[in-house]
């Protein structure tokens, strides 16, 4: 039986499609203003982080953006300043991903990155 003190699991970092490598680079880093994580360029890879975040993409140039369904939440403790940059950078999101309180207790909004993968953000209320 395993009784180890320390946590099992201590980080997740999504991995979602990306067609350009430069143009997710540029939205991440120039619009959402992340970091690219690690000191080496991988072919067809690219890490991002944010605060405690990261999120890895990977090579997927045949992908059709409609039919794309990535999808990843991101909890946060400032989601209207970061609903504002979304409005700032006129990032895209989607009709019904505008910011808005849900039944679940959250506040919530939601954008589209150059491949359609939807980022949700959202902050217990």
């Amino acid at each position: 039986m395993y009784h180890k003190s320390e946590n099992m699991l201590t980080d997740i970092n999504p991995k979602l499609p990306m067609r350009n490598k430069a143009a997710t680079r540029d939205f991440y880093l120039n619009k959402l203003d992340f970091q690219e994580f690690g000191s080496a360029d991988f072919e067809g890879y690219l890490m991002v982080q944010k605060d405690n975040i990261q999120i890895h993409f990977f090579e997927f140039a045949a992908l059709d953006p409609k039919e794309n369904y990535g999808q990843v939440y991101i909890r946060t403790d400032e989601i209207e300043k970061l609903y504002q940059l979304a409005l700032d950078k006129e990032l895209d999101i989607p009709k019904a991903g505008h910011l808005q309180f849900k039944p679940w207790q959250q506040k919530e909004f939601s954008l589209l990155d150059p491949d359609s993968n939807l980022l949700t953000f959202g902050q217990g209320v």
